[in-house]
C-alpha cells in the first residue's frame, strides 16, 4: 500500500505558475504509476497528467499539454506537477493518485490510492 499527500496549491493570477508536490509513503513508490486529477465545482473529476512506473513515460490531457509537466523523483518518493501559464479554468481541487505497476494513463478507476487534494485557484 501507499499513502499520498499533496501540497503546493494556492491562489495565483492568470499567467502565473505553481508547482504541486505529492509525497508518498513506502519504499515501493518506484513501482507505482502516479497521476494528477482535478475536480472543479459541479464537474466530474478529470485526468490531468500521468507518469508510468517503468519508463517514466508521461501522458497529458489536451487542455494542459505544453503548460503542465509531470515528473517524479523516486529517491524522494515524490511526484510533481509544474503548472505554467495558468488559466482561470485550471481552478480546481487537484488530486494525486497511485496505481501499482500502472502506465499512468487516464481512467480514475485504475488508481487505487488517492490523496485528499489541494486547492488551486487562478484569478483572472
Amino acid at each position: 500500500q501507499v499513502q499520498v499527500v499533496e501540497s503546493g496549491g494556492g491562489l495565483v493570477q492568470a499567467g502565473g505558475s505553481l508547482r504541486l508536490s505529492c509525497a508518498a509513503s513506502g519504499r515501493t513508490f518506484s513501482t507505482y504509476a502516479m497521476a494528477w486529477f482535478r475536480q472543479a465545482p459541479g464537474m466530474e473529476r478529470e485526468f490531468v497528467a500521468g507518469i508510468s512506473w517503468y519508463s517514466s513515460t508521461t501522458y497529458y490531457a489536451d487542455s494542459v499539454k505544453g503548460r503542465f509537466t509531470i515528473s517524479r523523483d523516486n529517491a524522494k518518493y515524490t511526484v510533481y506537477l509544474q503548472m505554467n501559464s495558468l488559466k482561470p479554468e485550471d481552478t480546481a481541487v487537484y488530486y494525486c493518485a497511485a496505481d501499482a505497476y500502472g502506465a499512468g494513463t487516464p481512467g480514475s478507476e485504475k488508481y487505487d490510492y488517492w490523496g485528499q487534494g489541494t486547492q488551486v485557484t487562478v484569478s483572472s
